[in-house]
């Protein structure tokens, strides 16, 4: 038995002894997503490649509560990510890179400390609609945080709902001495819902965040700096790491239910800020997902997004059907065309295009246990 597995297998006897005694809930559960894409234009030419982990995270977890009395909960988590066509963790040597949390849960709200998810994940991420459908349209290079994104040495504040409004606020910290500043982030956010409505918005910052905006979006240059050489395969990333001063994304959205159809719409607005100048991503985005039947979905959604004097627009169309209430099978198919001089790129987990339109097609299967 490798140390990972001998390091699981002691938490969870750990974990199970203490629930026994505490009389206490935990859970051990996961999900598995495998299938098979095409790329027509990836690095100059057509990929087909089993992906996993696209629609949703490959995941396993514990999860468990200690009832305190009085309404009060303790409640923790731990969730890991993996590969699952090598079986390696993900990232590599770590354990828990999905989720790690511990909390208290009273009549008053949450408070929970550690890894864990940021404000867009709370409130926003609901409403990007080609997501529902396809794991690679997130919106261009995940600047506005739509691609689950979690925040680091943090403390967070939930809510109860009350009259269908939740709010929620956190802070990360840099844990470097003499650094508070630089490497910390903060969100807040906040939804409404009532019935068929609902509405949700966040707020979050970076200080000093790390991105490679080739890599996630295709830009040749970026604040004037040239960031590739080469087209295709060919192509080499001069300055795959740019530090910036500061990342600010807003983002609002909202759903509304009509019988077996819900329309949803969002829209972003996000400063980036890099050696003394400031650049704005805007991103638009509607849709629909259809109810055909108890078992068959539909999802359309098409996006726009403007930057740095580019363009990209994004059209997504899927179709799930649920074998079990565990099991579902999907289809989708991904289209971006960007400005001239930008090199395509869905999402930001497929490489680059060599022109400035990229297109998939994947095939997928989810399993939840």
């Amino acid at each position: 038995m490798n140390k990972l597995a001998m390091s699981a297998a002691a938490t969870l006897l750990t974990l199970t002894s203490h629930a026994v005694q505490a009389q206490s809930s935990l859970t051990l559960y996961g999900r598995i997503d495998e299938g098979l894409t095409f790329v027509d234009n990836e690095g100059g030419g057509h990929n087909t490649k089993l992906d996993s982990g696209v629609l949703y995270p490959n995941i396993w977890g514990l999860a468990g509560h200690e009832d305190l009395g009085g309404g009060n909960t303790v409640v923790f988590k731990l969730e890991g990510l993996f590969d699952l066509n090598n079986g390696k963790m993900l990232p590599s040597n770590t354990e828990f890179a999905h989720q790690a949390l511990i909390g208290v849960e009273t009549p008053y709200g949450r408070i929970t400390m550690g890894y864990q998810y940021d404000m867009a994940f709370d409130f926003f991420n609901q409403f990007n609609v080609s997501a529902l459908g396809s794991g690679y349209a997130v919106h261009q290079g995940d600047f506005d945080h739509t691609n689950n994104d979690r925040m680091p040495n943090s403390i967070k504040y939930t809510s109860p709902t009350i009259e269908g409004f939740q709010f929620a606020a956190m802070y990360g910290f840099s844990n470097t001495a003499g650094s508070f500043h630089d490497g910390s982030a903060w969100s807040v956010g906040g939804q409404y819902a009532n019935g068929p409505l609902t509405i949700g918005a966040d707020y979050t910052s970076e200080a000093t965040p790390t991105l490679d905006p080739y890599a996630q979006i295709g830009l040749r240059t970026f604040f004037g700096v040239p960031t590739v050489t080469g087209t295709g395969n060919s192509a080499s990333d001069l300055q795959p790491a740019f530090t910036l001063h500061s990342l600010d994304t807003f983002g609002i959205g909202a759903s509304y239910a009509i019988g077996d159809v819900t329309l949803y719409g969002n829209f972003t607005d996000t400063t980036l800020k890099y050696q003394g100048e400031a650049s704005v991503m805007h991103v638009y985005e509607g849709g629909a997902t259809y109810q055909a039947t108890p078992f068959l979905q539909f999802v359309f959604g098409y996006q726009h997004t403007g930057f740095q004097g580019h363009k990209w627009n994004q059209a997504t169309a899927a179709a799930s059907y649920s074998l079990s209430k565990r099991t579902q099978i999907y289809l989708s198919s991904d289209y971006v065309k960007a400005s001239a001089g930008v090199d395509a790129v869905l999402g930001d987990t497929l490489g680059p295009s060599s022109a400035s339109q990229q297109a998939d097609v994947r095939i997928g299967i989810v399993h939840g246990f």
